[in-house]
């Protein structure tokens, strides 16, 4: 694989599985704002605004491959991005 590739695909790797975790967490805090604000009760477990109160449960507990994927595909891509930048030149 050529420098120029390596550091390309190592800083999309990098990059996007963080991005991809911020849009799905802020479009869930999108809709737990929604329910709090009409006095509702968000359930984490069903993702619905329930009239009970409802026990947090952490996203890491939710969905664990999400979260531990992404975060091992951006410790992959800083790996790539620091090999193609370390590589020298042919």
């Amino acid at each position: 694989m050529s420098r120029r590739l390596l550091t390309r695909v190592g800083l999309a790797l990098l990059i996007l599985p963080i991005l991809v975790l911020l849009t799905i967490y802020f479009v869930e805090l999108g809709k737990v704002r929604e329910c709090l604000f009409d006095n509702g009760h968000w359930d984490y477990i069903a993702g619905v605004c329930r009239d009970t109160p409802q026990p947090f449960v952490p996203w890491l507990e939710r969905a664990p491959w999400l979260v531990n994927g992404g975060l091992l595909l951006s410790v992959l891509g800083l790996g790539m991005t620091m090999v193609g930048l370390y590589v020298k030149k042919r």
